[in-house]
C-alpha cells in the first residue's frame, strides 16, 4: 500500500513564507540605509570648503568631555580600563564657547582668544578690557606663556602663529612650539632667553619642552585646543590615533587636573 501523497502548502502558508523571506531579506538593507544615514548626518557638518567641523560650535561641557572619552577610547586598545580612565577629562574641567559663532578658522581665533579672556563669571566691562589687552603682554618670566595653543600639525600650528600675530610686540613673542623645521634644542634655547605670551604648538612636542624644563605653566591661563579644523581628508585632532593619544596625555596631565575649575589660578580648557 503506497504512501498518501505529501500535503500541498496552502496559498496563505506560501504567502507567509514569501513574506518572511522579504522581511529578513530588507534587514541588511535597512541597517545598511541606517548606517548611510549616520554618515550623511556626519558629513553635513563639515565645511570642506572652510576645513572646519561645524559639531564642535554645539558641543558644551559635557559632549566635549564624552567626545574626548570616546576617541580615547577608541585609540587606546591597548590600554587598560584604569590607563583610558586616567585620560578622561570631567565636563568641569572644559570651558563652555558654544556662545561663538562665527566659523571657527584660523582667521578668528584672535577673535575667540579675546572673547573668552577673562573669567566666566568676569562681568565687569573694564576688567574684561583689562585681560584682552593682556593677551597682548609676555609674562615676565622666559618661557612662560599665559595662551598655549595645541595644534595636530606642524603646518597647521605655523599657520596659528600668523593668526595671533597681531598679539606679538617687541619684548613679546608668539611661540612655535612644534617640530616642523624645529629641533627640541632649538626651542630650549629660545625658551631660555626669551619672554612670549601666547605658545603654538604640538601635543608631543609641548610635552617634551615641558618636560625637561624649557616651558614653564606657571603664568599658564588658558590652554585652547584647534578642535575643529579639518584637513583634506576629513579629519582633525582628535580623529586620528598619532594625534588624539599624545592629546589625550596632554590634557590631564596632574599640574593641569589640579588647575582645572580650580577657585585659585584656576586654568582654563577651551575647544576652538
Amino acid at each position: 500500500m503506497s504512501a498518501p501523497p505529501a500535503p500541498t502548502p496552502s496559498v496563505a502558508s506560501k504567502a507567509k513564507s514569501k513574506k518572511r523571506k522579504v522581511q529578513d531579506d530588507s534587514q541588511p538593507a535597512r541597517a545598511k540605509k541606517q548606517k548611510a544615514s549616520k554618515y550623511d548626518e556626519d558629513e553635513e557638518l563639515l565645511d570642506l570648503e572652510a576645513g572646519v567641523n561645524t559639531a564642535f560650535v554645539r558641543m558644551d561641557p559635557q559632549l566635549l568631555a564624552d567626545h574626548i572619552a570616546k576617541q580615547t577610547k577608541r585609540f587606546g586598545t591597548d590600554l587598560s580600563s584604569v590607563e583610558l580612565s586616567d585620560l578622561y577629562i570631567t565636563a568641569n574641567a572644559v570651558r563652555d564657547t558654544t556662545d561663538f559663532t562665527q566659523v571657527r578658522v584660523k582667521e578668528n581665533l584672535p577673535d575667540f582668544l579675546d572673547e573668552f579672556a577673562a573669567a566666566p563669571d568676569e562681568k565687569d566691562a573694564k576688567a574684561v578690557e583689562k585681560e584682552k589687552k593682556r593677551l597682548g603682554d609676555a609674562p615676565p618670566k622666559v618661557g612662560s606663556p599665559h595662551t598655549i595653543i595645541v595644534a595636530g600639525a606642524g603646518l597647521r600650528a605655523a599657520d596659528l602663529v600668523r593668526a595671533t600675530r597681531k598679539f606679538q610686540k617687541k619684548g613679546n613673542v608668539v611661540s612655535k612650539l612644534f617640530a616642523k623645521h624645529f629641533k627640541v634644542e632649538e626651542q630650549v634655547q629660545f625658551l631660555k632667553k626669551s619672554k612670549t605670551g601666547i605658545a603654538v604648538g604640538t601635543p608631543a612636542r609641548l610635552e617634551a619642552l615641558l618636560d625637561n624644563g624649557a616651558l614653564s605653566i606657571e603664568y599658564l591661563k588658558r590652554i585652547v585646543v584647534d578642535a575643529s579644523h579639518i584637513d583634506q581628508k576629513k579629519r582633525g585632532i582628535m580623529d586620528m590615533k598619532d594625534t588624539m593619544m599624545p592629546l589625550a596625555r596632554w590634557l590631564t596631565r596632574q599640574e593641569f587636573k589640579d588647575r582645572y575649575a580650580a577657585e585659585e589660578k584656576p586654568l582654563d580648557l577651551l575647544f576652538f
